[in-house]
């Protein structure tokens, strides 16, 4: 059986696009592929189980039915660290993870592992990253983004911290490279890791729209509110404007599947903006949506027309500034139903990482 552990520079940098893509493209390679991510710190209710959201991921799209429970044994919900740093039980969490991985394993051909972050996450509650990886006997793949300096000396201080496991560092894999910089970041970055002893196993260039929001996702990550239009959730958002303008200078700015933030006492926006829905008219704007702020609904006349409207419309109590700044903070996880960023993925990991230097390594 082989295994591979997937761990990250940073939170965000891609670990479980990468697991996914991976899997996916190693399918026809490998009759058995399991999964599992021994410690999870976001987590969804499932069947009465703390289940990590990026299990369930896994699990529905790449069709891995190994047991969500085994899939994710430690969900690190609050107060977790708090009563282990009280009551400290190493033991405890080591043998969760033992067990669960003895189960996900059985008969398997590759077992894909991913980690929480850097290789020192975990290490408050005696679980490293590099712990991990050496309790299951794993080699490691870490994954950066893109840049130059601060990803190589980040690589190397986790290379570090794994090999001082007695982990083996099987490569890097640098994620989301911006495309006008590529062909320089990927000559750099693989040079200046070869001089480390980093073998350099791919480089992604960055994809804008698979950090792109639904209106659903912004609903479920914020404690905003369903005004109008909820047949129209699943628009996706690729700019957020901040309408606090006279109308005319906003609208120089919207383009399609923007998201307009504006509060809801500026009816001439809301207006102006309604009026750049793109309905049979492919000259006009398509808007994703909006978000009024200030717990402010607009007059009846103003509502009726944007219930009329193919636009989803949210209702948030805070002012603008911290309405913007709550949806800019979203993170942006990959759904099982986001079949055109999945598709996405995989073509990315095809063509851009080496699997059969990975391949070769494990």
């Amino acid at each position: 059986m082989r295994k591979i552990f997937i761990a990250a520079t940073r939170q965000n940098d891609g670990k479980t696009t990468v697991s996914l893509g991976l899997i996916l493209n190693l399918k026809n390679r490998f009759k058995k592929i399991s999964f599992i991510k021994p410690i999870g710190q976001r987590y969804l209710e499932e069947d009465g189980l703390k289940v990590d959201e990026d299990s369930l991921l896994i699990e529905e799209v790449c069709g891995i039915k190994c047991g969500l429970k085994d899939m994710s044994p430690v969900a690190v919900e609050k107060g977790f660290t708090e009563r282990y740093i009280e009551h400290p039980d190493k033991n405890s969490i080591t043998n969760q993870i033992k067990e669960a991985f003895r189960h996900v394993s059985k008969d398997q051909d590759l077992v894909v592992i991913e980690g929480t972050g850097h290789a020192g996450v975990g290490s408050v509650f005696d679980h490293s990253n590099a712990y991990v990886a050496k309790l299951l006997g794993s080699k490691v793949i870490i994954i950066s983004s893109g840049g130059i300096g601060r990803p190589i000396d980040e690589i190397v201080l986790n290379k570090t911290l794994f090999e001082k496991k007695g982990v083996k560092v099987l490569g890097v894999i640098i994620n989301k490279v911006l495309p006008e910089k590529f062909d320089k970041i990927n000559k750099l970055i693989r040079k200046g890791l070869s001089r480390k002893g980093v073998n350099v196993l791919g480089a992604i260039p960055y994809q804008p729209e698979l950090s792109w929001p639904t209106i659903e996702q912004i609903l479920e990550e914020t404690d905003f509110t369903l005004l109008s239009g909820k047949s129209y959730l699943e628009n996706i958002v690729a700019r957020v404007i901040v309408g606090a303008m006279q109308p005319k200078e906003a609208l120089k700015y919207i383009v399609n599947d923007s998201l307009i933030i504006t509060p809801g006492d500026r009816e001439d926006i809301i207006k102006a903006v309604l009026n750049c829905f793109r309905k049979d008219d492919p000259k006009r704007l398509r808007i994703s949506g909006m978000i009024l702020t200030g717990g402010i609904i607009p007059q009846p006349s103003v509502m009726d027309l944007v219930n009329q409207s193919e636009v989803a419309v949210l209702l948030a109590k805070y002012d603008t500034y911290t309405v913007a700044s709550k949806v800019h903070d979203i993170t942006v996880k990959i759904r099982p139903k986001d079949i055109d960023k999945i598709n996405k993925v995989v073509g990315l990991v095809k063509d851009y990482v080496d699997l059969e230097r990975l391949l070769k390594g494990i």
